[in-house]
């Protein structure tokens, strides 16, 4: 069963990562200064949903490994520390402070530098979460085929 909620937790995770930088894009690209704005509030309201969801992804990675386990679950452990680092000191910042300034029709300078540090950020997490994704289905082969 833990194996499952980690699974699941680690790939709705990935699921919102992918959502929120591609409805940022698109936002930009295509859409009025009102959809940005609204694109950033439901972002916040995602947040509610994405922060549990690495946690409990975290959290059961932990509880799933071995003391003393090396290899693939110590680069796992290693890419959770940075995706937590990332998440803390520019994800979230980044994601409060756009919402703030696209709610008021600040589209200004500092927004878009902070918009391209939070989609290379996003895109960092999304890379560390598939490299965390595609070594746990390696483990979980070699689970299998051990029996």
């Amino acid at each position: 069963m833990k194996h499952m909620i980690h699974a699941l937790a680690g790939t709705i995770a990935m699921i919102l990562i992918f959502t929120f930088w591609t409805s940022t894009v698109i936002s930009e690209l295509v859409m009025d200064r009102n959809s940005v704005a609204l694109v950033k509030q439901y972002l916040i309201y995602g947040l509610l949903i994405l922060v549990p969801c690495l946690a409990i992804a975290g959290g059961s990675g932990v509880a799933l490994s071995k003391p003393g386990a090396k290899g693939l679950v110590t680069k796992k452990k290693k890419r959770m520390a940075f995706t937590a680092i990332n998440g803390v000191l520019i994800m979230l910042p980044s994601a409060f402070l756009l919402n703030y300034k696209a709610g008021r029709g600040e589209l200004d300078i500092i927004f878009y530098i902070v918009q391209v540090a939070e989609l290379c950020g996003g895109i960092v997490q999304f890379i560390l979460l598939g490299l965390n994704f595609k070594d746990g289905m390696r483990m979980r082969r070699a689970r299998l085929i051990r029996g």
